[in-house]
């Protein structure tokens, strides 16, 4: 699935989609953590998860200065992250960090636009560089360790 997040208009869009990305990301992760066999995978997934969690924490900030909406779930493509992982499932640890890397493959674009995005603000950029660089260190962890799971 390839992410159009991070092409938005305005700020307050921009945000709010980010913010959906992310709800969508921790629903994977959460998934991921459940089905995972290797606990120090599991344990790994776990601790990137936070990261999505002080994410989300820093965008809803965001959006309450920004008078954007701050929605409190996924939306429809959350459905498409976490089957990613379920289908995955079926073929073991590699399987499921190959899916999850290609859900931070979205994460990472996502994040790459909006430290470009026009409208932002040089702190939102600093964070959005922040979270880029987070996102980076994860998808490279995943498609490292899914060559050796």
């Amino acid at each position: 699935m390839v992410t159009t997040v991070g092409n938005e208009a305005t700020f307050d869009k921009l945000v709010t989609n980010l913010i959906y990305l992310e709800r969508d990301a921790i629903a994977a992760y959460d998934s991921s953590i459940e089905r995972l066999s290797d606990k120090a995978l599991s344990d790994q997934i776990a601790r990137f998860r936070q990261d999505h969690l002080q994410h989300l924490e820093v965008l809803t900030e965001m959006a309450a200065e920004a008078g954007a909406e701050a929605p409190t779930e996924g939306d429809a493509k959350q459905m498409l992250t976490t089957g990613k992982i379920a289908l995955a499932d079926l073929m073991g640890d590699s399987a499921i960090l190959s899916a999850m890397k290609t859900n931070e493959d979205d994460t990472v674009m996502a994040y790459e636009r909006a430290a470009q995005h026009e409208n932002a603000l040089p702190k939102s950029k600093a964070f959005f560089e922040k979270a880029l660089a987070d996102e980076t260190r994860h998808r490279e962890w995943m498609e490292r360790m899914s060559q050796n799971a």
